[in-house]
């Protein structure tokens, strides 16, 4: 195999241990995404269920203990697990990472690497969370860099299942207008998930009964949210429009994807709001958050490279 025919094709390992890493890194790139998607659904459990000073203290879980005593109950132990989770993210992020190098995929690795250092940063936010006693700001904080995660984990899944090709006579370069509209929805979800953390840090579920909240208007956060995501399912329809024009299989199924996970998300966000925040929606709606943050980011980078059609 030429490692010139792509960029992330420059390492020349054993053929066998090649061979075994190349079956392994597009699942090992799958529990990625998955894992980081459940983490955003474990992290939302902490909070509901008033978890979130479970373990009191941080980098131990108590002063004198890093696991939590029997006296913490439920919480700690909800809020204990949590923490656990990290360290099967970390592992999970070495293997993707030992799985991409060993089969020559140099961008895949970097990607995977990327991942793993987003891990450590997540723990180091989370505990200044128990610090700051679960200081709205920095909650959104925690939740904002995992959505952000789950983007890089999906770019990683596109880097291995659809290399660039380096010439192939049927890639496809697309328009300034289909960049531009694919940028503005982009741009758009990202203020949708910010705003959405915005609500919740003014809303009743602060992950314990004396953590601050932000201050703000719930209600009047709530229709500004709405707004942006009326904006977000306006330009991706949009670019629905541009897609199929196109003639991009890849990004046409990107973008229809991303209309049915944005009129989900919007049809239980409705009903969370019109039903008083019930614990079950609201995790329903933060693991949507999470794949709206990945379908996004399917559609940028279907856009911003060269596509072969589907």
């Amino acid at each position: 195999m030429n490692p010139s025919v792509t960029d992330d094709r420059v390492v020349a390992p054993a053929p066998r241990d090649r061979s075994l890493a190349e079956r392994l890194v597009v699942p090992l790139a799958v529990a990625n995404l998955v894992a980081n998607i459940g983490i955003v659904l474990t992290g939302g459990v902490v909070r509901l269920t008033g978890s979130g000073l479970g373990c009191p203290t941080w980098p131990r879980c108590t002063d004198d203990s890093y696991v939590p005593h029997g006296s913490l109950g439920i919480h700690g132990a909800i809020e204990f697990g949590n923490r656990l989770l990290t360290f099967a993210l970390a592992i999970i992020a070495l293997a993707t990472f030992v799985a991409a190098w060993r089969a020559g995929r140099a961008r895949a690795a970097r990607l995977a690497f990327l991942v793993g250092l987003g891990v450590p940063a997540q723990a180091v936010i989370g505990g200044i969370t128990v610090l700051t006693d679960l200081n709205p700001w920095i909650v959104a904080l925690h939740l904002l860099l995992s959505l952000a995660m789950v983007g890089v984990c999906v770019l990683l899944l596109d880097v291995l299942r659809h290399p660039l090709t380096g010439g192939s006579a049927t890639a496809v370069r697309h328009s300034p207008a289909v960049r531009r509209v694919v940028l503005a929805v982009f741009a758009a979800g990202w203020v949708a998930l910010y705003l959405g953390t915005v609500v919740t840090g003014s809303g009743p579920h602060a992950g314990d009964a004396d953590s601050p909240r932000t201050g703000l208007d719930p209600e009047l956060f709530s229709r500004i949210h709405a707004a942006s995501v009326y904006v977000l399912v306006g330009l991706t329809l949009a670019a629905l429009v541009l897609a199929r024009r196109s003639g991009d299989g890849l990004l046409l199924k990107a973008v229809g994807v991303l209309v049915v996970v944005e009129l989900a998300q919007g049809a239980i966000g409705y009903l969370q709001y019109f039903n008083g925040l019930p614990i079950v929606l609201v995790a329903i709606h933060l693991v949507g958050a999470a794949v709206t943050s990945a379908a996004v980011t399917w559609v940028l980078v279907r856009a911003l490279r060269r596509a072969v059609p589907a």
